[in-house]
């Protein structure tokens, strides 16, 4: 298949398109520059944030070239899409300081030597405007009724917008318009909840430029039941191994739904359609394979080879009786540490497995915390070195989630 465009829509990336055969036509025949905004509300990026990156991949791939648009500028404000509440304001430092991290993260997926891909701080820009000249040049171009019907404000208006984040799509289309000075960036990337940002921002270039510019959002990371992906009890699924460890990362696809098997083959791995489609087709027990080999390889693309392998490893260990189980979490704490925190409710508390001794109360009342792989019944349950084994204990919150505690 050799338009990229036909290769995003059949493994299911395309949402909306401004100009669909354009789009296309324009992908076939021409090299793209191209861009996708992300805003540094965090110093990594989490799953939700790996299907642009991915489209962004097979786009250079195919001889594009991406943008990275990095947010510094349209940070500060905060983006109200999706949102029922004003987001937190940050300051530059933290936005600085987010801005590295995602540069680092980034470089693992596209290719940045020879500028194939660049990396561009709206804040470059935005920081410096000159409000009255602002106003004149980019505000006369938009209708504040038009702006009203936009679904990322009219989900607002009900619980307050602030002025502040009415700002934010215009902020965002005069990036796409930068983007064109600077770049000859043609066609703007996004999330389907970014559909509005992105037609205004294609609308601006053409008005003000007299330019062809373009607008393509992609399918949020949803089950099979339209719920987002990446979420778990303990929060955001993150790319950084000091916030979800490879293994959290791996058994997080080794788990998904049989049903979100084969859309998570096709969004997130380079897996060919012909193999992701009879993965997906698997039947019964045999499409836990097919989970197998999800997780193996979105692991290894974030975190590399090796430690996919660790974490398959470790995996194997703990469920099928056989290989090496070093890759699971731990906390390495002294004896005296140990002895401590002894009682079942602290240990789950040092491990992470539990927020507060509250949640952990509930959970081992449910039936769901054991020790050696033992169940805990009893909420005041007393360590003692007698359960140590080689140097650990290994706890587990339900049916998958371990955390071995090693003894120093």
């Amino acid at each position: 298949m050799s338009n990229v465009f036909d290769t995003l829509k059949e493994r299911g990336f395309i949402a909306q398109t401004t100009h669909e055969d354009e789009i296309r036509e324009l992908l076939e025949n021409e090299n793209v520059t191209f861009y996708t905004g992300f805003d540094p509300t965090a110093d990594s990026l989490h799953v939700g944030h790996f299907v642009q990156v991915m489209a962004m991949s097979h786009l250079q791939k195919a001889g594009h070239r991406p943008i990275v648009l990095v947010g510094g500028g349209t940070g500060m404000i905060g983006d109200p899409s999706g949102r029922t509440d004003m987001r937190k304001m940050m300051n530059r430092e933290m936005v600085d300081h987010n801005v590295q991290a995602f540069k680092k993260q980034l470089s693992k997926f596209l290719d940045f030597s020879d500028d194939k891909a660049i990396i561009v701080d709206n804040a470059d820009w935005l920081l410096n405007l000159n409000y009255i000249e602002f106003l004149r040049e980019i505000g006369v171009h938009f209708s504040v009724n038009r702006m009203l019907t936009a679904e990322c404000f009219k989900s607002r208006l009900e619980r307050g917008l602030s002025f502040l984040e009415f700002n934010y799509m215009l902020m965002q289309s005069y990036d796409f318009l930068e983007l064109y000075r600077r770049y000859g960036c043609r066609l703007e990337l996004g999330g389907d909840d970014q559909w509005s940002n992105i037609i205004s921002g294609a609308d601006l270039v053409r008005r003000v430029e007299g330019a062809s510019a373009y607008g393509m959002t992609f399918a949020l990371l949803t089950t099979s039941e339209g719920k987002k992906m990446g979420k778990t009890m303990a929060g955001a699924v993150w790319l950084d191994p000091e916030k979800t460890s490879p293994y959290d990362f791996y058994q997080y696809w080794r788990n998904v739904d049989d049903a979100d098997v084969e859309k998570c083959l096709a969004l997130l791995t380079f897996l060919p359609m012909d193999e992701v489609k009879r993965l997906g087709n698997l039947p019964g027990e045999k499409k836990n394979g097919a989970k197998r080999i999800l997780a193996f390889e979105v692991t290894k693309m974030v975190h590399g080879e090796e430690e996919a392998q660790k974490a398959q490893d470790a995996a194997d260990a703990l469920f099928s009786g056989g290989g090496d189980a070093s890759a699971i979490p731990s906390t390495e704490v002294t004896i005296e540490a140990f002895k401590d925190n002894a009682n079942i409710l602290d240990l789950l508390i040092l491990a992470g497995l539990v927020s507060s001794k509250g949640e952990g109360r509930r959970l081992v009342n449910q039936g769901g915390v054991y020790l050696n792989n033992e169940r805990v019944e009893d909420i005041g349950y007393i360590a003692t070195e007698d359960d140590v084994e080689d140097g650990a204990i290994l706890l587990r919150k339900g049916k998958k989630t371990y955390h071995k505690i090693i003894i120093k």
